[in-house]
């Protein structure tokens, strides 16, 4: 199929390249954190909007671009407002939130599961699920639901108690029971992505003995297929199976 006339073919960013911007990110978060310098809570601030929006921003898309600047136009507000602490209490509630929005509007009726997406589209075009695996994606894809709700809410949680700068000091409350800002960057920045790598872990070791036959050879192979099929954990290709996005009937 050619390209048409005038227009460009962009190759996706490599995956080493976001790795590297993701490190970055969490090494900026704990620095910001621990120092509360507005530089460094603006630099951690900007990369994590520029990974969200980096895909559509390659694209040329102009609401990317709009959003780009007005996050910019915000973040300069709050820096100016000196509200720039409490901007990093919420990216760790809005990113488990939108994740567990992702994986739970797959489970409603009509719906195919993410992890059964996902499944499908390792195995190519037409490939056919027994059903134990079936129920066993869909029951995969309920545990992701549930890790990221809990992760969106005990992140709330934290961010409202947080001394200083907490949502509730913020609103001009005095909770009752607070917790320190240190306590709220060790869960936020590395305990939930401990978490979030446990149930990694623990479900690929389950679904390697209940299913032996995979179309992977291991970990690794797993794991760079699956960052192969990014594209099916984007809003727009959720819920919708390679062929007419709707479950499968028998």
């Amino acid at each position: 199929m050619s390209t048409p006339p005038g227009s460009t073919t962009r190759k996706p960013l490599p995956a080493q390249d976001k790795v590297i911007i993701g490190a970055y990110y969490h090494v900026l978060a704990q620095l910001a954190t621990l120092s509360a310098l507005p530089d460094l809570i603006a630099a951690r601030i900007s990369v994590l909007v520029i990974l969200v929006l980096l895909p559509a921003l390659r694209q040329g898309r102009w609401l990317a671009w709009a959003t780009l600047a007005a996050a910019a136009c915000g973040l300069y507000v709050a820096l100016a407002a000196g509200r720039a602490v409490s901007l990093l209490l919420l990216p760790p509630v809005l990113l488990n939130g939108f994740m567990a929005w992702v994986f739970g509007r797959t489970l409603r009726d009509g719906r195919m599961p993410l992890i059964e997406i996902a499944a499908r589209a390792m195995r190519g075009p037409g490939a056919q699920l027994d059903d134990d695996v079936v129920a066993y994606a869909r029951g995969v894809t309920q545990a992701w639901t549930g890790l990221f709700v809990v992760l969106a809410v005990v992140n709330l949680v934290l961010a409202m108690l947080a001394r200083p700068a907490g949502l509730l000091v913020v609103a001009g409350f005095d909770p009752a029971v607070s917790v320190p800002l240190s306590a709220w960057s060790l869960f936020a920045n590395l305990l939930s992505y401990l978490l979030i790598a446990a149930l990694f872990a623990i479900e690929f070791v389950v679904r390697a003995r209940r299913f032996p036959h995979q179309p992977y050879s291991g970990v690794i192979d797993f794991t760079r297929r699956l960052a192969a099929q990014g594209h099916l954990f984007r809003p727009a290709a959720v819920g919708h199976d390679p062929e007419n996005g709707r479950k499968p009937q028998n």
